[in-house]
């Protein structure tokens, strides 16, 4: 039987350096610390005593460290602390569900790691054992601090049924992390439905969302069941969730508030147990500040909040995502596998990419199938329609510009935006069979942009007499 926990920080790593920069700094703080070299080290000392907390690597020789968490909360040791320098959402959410109470990213600041001791140390430690599940393998990917700290959130709030609020720019991933807080949580089992609401007609929404009973109105012939009851038991995730109607809001609020809802056209109430993941790329606060969106809802909706970061503000991240994305087209595709050059991976990473990692992706899709060697050199980048400046359609704008400017026209660069918005809008959507949310995705923005460049565009042109 395990001893009550001692006063003592033992920390468990594999590292020689780590545990001693770590242990004297828990020691300055007046914390007596002991150090471990492997998870064997730890369980031999555990029969004889108990720590007051454990510090403790994921990848160690032998014994990795998250068995080690789950056999320490096991016996009703102290609270656990897991560090690693390889930090994504399925190593993250797997140290929070074996028992551990904060996960610490390599490198760490000392003041950092000594705050969490002291935190864990202030809290009540749970004394049971959670199970460890295989952890599953998630489509998110990146090293930088800002996408750590992405992943130490999911980990963090996926087991609770919280309603999450992801917020960002298009294109950053955020049904990709939805994916992962429905992936990591109990409900797992059950469905993982999605709903564009931008992407619905305002008319139709209520029906997608509620369902319709037969006759409920024209062209409804049969009863459907809508998006919350196909996600029964699991999670709903509304996209765009900036964009819903006002009137719809409201209901959306009423089923939230008290987890019942009707049929369009029906009587029968449907009691539903549904998580809501919601997403939106808008300024949230400032629509309700602009009577565009109900206050009450939002902070139903923002319990917790996900902020992506645009790929620009994560640069260390493109190299690895460009490469992933390349091999993942090319087997998906059944290509030969090709390779960047560093120049090539240099450039690209010097793009700001506005339309995130989207842009990035497809970008990658392209060079799979038209980069002409197996080695992707920088010229590669322009001649793929990537945004680069060498040749093609990049010289005749040029050539237009300078004959523009000679002859004195004016409003020179808001006819070129208009042009070659006009020119790409209209290649999607005729590449899509006109379906515009294929074509925003292909482009990398968002439906309501893509409508709106075409209603503006309209507009403009003379009307015929």
């Amino acid at each position: 039987m395990t001893t009550e926990p001692g006063s003592e920080i033992w920390i468990a790593d594999d590292d020689r350096g780590v545990r001693f920069v770590l242990a004297e700094a828990l020691r300055d703080a007046g914390l007596p610390a002991r150090e471990f070299g492997d998870a064997e080290e730890v369980r031999a000392a555990l029969r004889q005593s108990s720590p007051a907390l454990l510090l403790t690597d994921v990848r160690m020789p032998g014994e990795d460290g998250l068995a080690l968490v789950a056999a320490f909360k096991a016996q009703g040791a102290g609270p656990v602390i897991v560090m690693s320098a390889f930090t994504d959402v399925a190593t993250t959410a797997a140290a929070y569900r074996a028992g551990a109470v904060d996960y610490l990213a390599k490198p760490f600041d000392l003041d950092q790691a000594v705050a969490a001791v002291q935190r864990a140390l202030a809290d009540v430690p749970a004394a049971a054992a959670p199970v460890v599940s295989p952890a599953p393998t998630h489509a998110l990917l990146g090293e930088s601090p800002a996408m750590r700290e992405v992943f130490r959130v999911i980990g963090r709030v996926a087991a609770s049924d919280l309603n999450v609020l992801i917020t960002g720019e298009t294109g950053t991933g955020k049904e990709l992390v939805a994916r992962a807080l429905h992936e990591e949580s109990a409900r797992r089992d059950k469905p993982f439905v999605a709903l564009n609401t931008a992407a619905i007609p305002s008319e139709l929404l209520e029906s997608e969302l509620f369902g319709h009973e037969a006759g409920a109105f024209t062209g409804a012939t049969r009863r459907h069941a809508g998006r919350f009851e196909q996600a029964e038991g699991g999670t709903l995730f509304l996209d765009e969730i900036g964009d819903m109607p006002l009137a719809l809001q409201t209901r959306l609020l009423r089923v939230l508030a008290g987890g019942e809802f009707y049929r369009v056209g029906g009587r029968e109430l449907i009691r539903g147990n549904v998580r809501i993941i919601a997403a939106t790329h808008q300024d949230l606060d400032a629509r309700v500040a602009a009577g565009q969106f109900r206050a009450d809802l939002k902070h139903r909706l923002d319990v917790v909040r996900i902020e992506l970061p645009p790929l620009r503000q994560r640069r260390s991240d493109i190299a690895l995502l460009a490469q992933h994305f390349l091999a993942s087209a090319a087997q998906e595709l059944r290509l030969p596998p090709k390779r960047f050059s560093k120049a090539a991976l240099k450039a690209i990473g010097q793009r700001d990419f506005p339309g995130n990692v989207r842009e990035l992706e497809n970008l990658c899709r392209r060079l799979a199938v038209m980069a002409p060697g197996n080695e992707i050199l920088p010229s590669d980048l322009g001649t793929t329609g990537a945004g680069g400046t060498a040749g093609g359609w990049t010289d005749a704008l040029r050539e237009w510009a300078t004959q523009a400017l000679a002859d004195g026209e004016v409003d020179i660069h808001t006819r070129a935006r208009e042009a070659l918005d006009q020119t790409l809008l209209q290649v999607a959507l005729e590449t899509h069979e006109g379906h515009r949310q294929h074509a925003a995705a292909a482009l990398g923005v968002g439906r309501n942009t893509l409508t709106r460049k075409l209603g503006s565009s309209r507009s403009r042109r003379p009307s015929k007499s």
